[in-house]
């Protein structure tokens, strides 16, 4: 993903800071559900095979295993932008 939200901090004013981490949280979300989609996305497509009005113990198992997979990775993600953010903050003051 471009860094299509870079501004100048360089007159160091309290506002320019605050609207960089703000732009950067923005970011961040955007990211975040971007890739949330993708994982929906590849879910669907790895388990289920045909839509009828019941789901298969197969397809129930296999959307189960995936979700837990995702959250496992949301989990990785979210931590890893913590500490992105934190260090980020820790730089500008």
């Amino acid at each position: 993903m471009s860094d299509n939200f870079s501004i100048d901090t360089s007159s160091g004013s309290s506002d320019d800071k605050e609207l960089q981490e703000f732009l950067m949280i923005e970011k961040q979300k955007a990211t975040m559900n971007a890739q949330i989609h993708e994982f929906t996305d590849q879910c669907w497509d790895k388990c289920v095979d045909k839509v009828g009005s019941k789901m298969d113990y197969k397809t129930e198992s296999c959307l189960t295993n995936c979700v837990e997979r995702f959250i496992d990775v949301s989990q990785l993600i979210t931590g890893r932008f913590a500490k992105m953010l934190q260090s980020s903050v820790n730089g500008l003051q």
